[in-house]
């Protein structure tokens, strides 16, 4: 039987008497883009660092092709975080440079190809660059990597409409089909026509998981539609 790419047993995460998340049980396969998709402070973000290793479980199991995150794994997952996080007085050079030397398996050619298509200087430090670009830097670093699994924290959250078309047929065009990526965000609009999958997430539980076609086939409606639904106060 074939290791599955992620598997979380029973997971809870409690901060003090916070339960952030609630015994969640989830499998993911290669070969997919799924949607993380749940209202604010609805655990998103807890379970993405506990997938990467920045957070530990309070109670059950991750993982990540038959492994517990640890620095092993770090080296087949891909993270982009809902932060800046390079050094402000970096060039954008450097910090290829920096994710060549930390990524046995980052591929220099295919960053160059998609920073020139942005029309991104490598001689610019990361302080002259706006928000916007700094997160399509941040983006084109994470998928220059060839990784297995691609986990991306609002990687469109700050950038402009024509961006974000951009960024999603670079994250479509940029990961195998022995990867899957997990893409967590609250636009879900503007990232629906990528995915081939979906989980709501609401007060640390998972709530409603399943294929993109089958919600337009069984429900007649959109994801988007269908998470208003079930979110709706």
């Amino acid at each position: 039987m074939t290791t599955p790419l992620v598997e979380v047993k029973n997971l809870s995460k409690r901060y003090g008497n916070n339960l952030a998340l609630n015994r969640i049980n989830l499998t993911l396969q290669p070969g997919n883009i799924i949607g993380l998709l749940g209202p604010n402070g609805s655990g998103k973000t807890t379970l993405i660092k506990i997938l990467t290793g920045l957070l530990q479980p309070t109670e059950g199991e991750v993982l990540i092709k038959g492994q517990v995150p640890s620095p092993e794994t770090k080296e087949i997952v891909s993270y982009l975080p809902d932060t800046t996080y390079l050094d402000e007085n970096m060039k954008v050079m450097e910090a290829l440079d920096l994710f060549k030397t930390f990524y046995a398996d980052f591929d220099t050619k295919t960053a160059l190809k998609l920073l020139q298509d942005l029309n991104i200087s490598l001689d610019t430090r990361m302080k002259k660059l706006s928000k916007g670009t700094k997160e399509k830097v941040q983006l084109v670093l994470v998928m220059s990597r060839r990784a297995r699994l691609y986990v991306l924290d609002e990687p469109i959250g700050g950038v402009d409409p024509a961006a974000r078309e951009y960024i999603l047929r670079t994250i479509i065009n940029n990961y195998s089909p022995q990867a899957s990526v997990l893409i967590s965000t609250h636009l879900i609009t503007d990232i629906e026509n990528i995915l081939d999958k979906f989980i709501f997430i609401n007060k640390g539980q998972i709530v409603r998981q399943g294929d993109v076609d089958d919600v337009r086939s069984t429900h007649g409606e959109s994801v988007d539609e269908l998470f208003r639904d079930d979110f709706r106060l």
